[in-house]
């Protein structure tokens, strides 16, 4: 059985930074046979969507809506997966989860809360 814990949500004002992680842990030898790993968000109201995903050799896709201002990456041997997020704005507010890309069900977790307001 894999976990996915999320952390590094907060609160932050229009414009700041925050980076989220992912750790993975359970029954995996190490993420790069997780293949492809994304991270997902869920606004109020709205339907989850990825937010971006990344390779088990790094090569990386994104949203439109956060392609600049957003950057995922992992460490295999870590079992982390993370997102930078800079330049943030109000619409980012969001549940951040991460998961593979396409995502499992028994994979989702807790998430972690991003609200960016003033």
């Amino acid at each position: 059985q894999v976990q996915l814990v999320e952390s590094g949500g907060g609160l932050v004002q229009p414009g700041g930074s925050l980076r989220l992680s992912c750790e993975a842990s359970g029954s995996i030898l190490t993420m790069y046979g997780m293949g492809w790993l994304g991270w997902y968000r869920q606004a109020p109201g709205a339907q989850i969507g990825l937010v971006a995903a990344v390779a088990s050799g790094g090569r990386t896709n994104y949203a439109d809506s956060v392609k600049g201002r957003f950057t995922i990456s992992r460490d295999n041997a870590k079992n982390m997966v993370y997102l930078q997020m800079k330049s943030l704005k109000v619409e980012d507010t969001a549940v951040y989860y991460c998961n593979t890309q396409p995502p499992r069900y028994e994979y989702w977790g807790q998430g972690t809360q991003v609200t960016v307001s003033s």
